[in-house]
């Protein structure tokens, strides 16, 4: 694999992941093993591939809790009826603003992009507000937090 860096990396990355995880969505194989198949196949740096496998693991490690964090901030949208694209770009996007360290605007706006690509207009919209609320519920919820020290 090449070596590269920075924000091209995640992008591939995303993209990478995002492949993997719809694909998984029809439950032939994993996600874990999609996207292995596509980090063989693709010429994709070591940064992506780090970036891509965390994010499948999170979103497939966390999947419960991240659709119930989207039936929350959207509960018009209930989970399993939106479209599989749609609820993996949701689910990505949602792991990565509260997992990843990358910043919270740069996620959604990278999500964002991914949606109206590869979903529409009304997918851009849904994965805006969803990963929007929950970036600043998350970041209320972490200035809100009790302070805990050591005992």
């Amino acid at each position: 694999m090449k070596r590269g860096g920075g924000a091209a990396a995640r992008r591939a990355g995303r993209r990478v992941a995002l492949a993997a995880l719809f694909e998984a969505e029809f439950g032939q194989r994993t996600a874990e093993a999609i996207l292995e198949r596509h980090l063989g196949e693709a010429s994709i740096d070591d940064e992506a591939a780090a970036f891509a496998r965390a994010l499948v693991d999170g979103v497939v490690g966390q999947r419960d809790r991240i659709d119930a964090l989207i039936e929350a901030a959207a509960p018009a949208y209930p989970v399993v009826q939106l479209a599989r694209m749609d609820r993996t770009l949701l689910r990505s996007g949602i792991c990565e603003v509260l997992h990843s360290g990358t910043p919270s605007r740069v996620a959604i706006a990278e999500w964002v992009e991914l949606a109206r690509t590869y979903s529409g207009e009304p997918a851009r919209r849904l994965v805006n507000g969803v990963l929007g609320k929950i970036a600043r519920d998350s970041v209320a919820g972490a200035l809100n937090a009790p302070e805990t020290g050591p005992e």
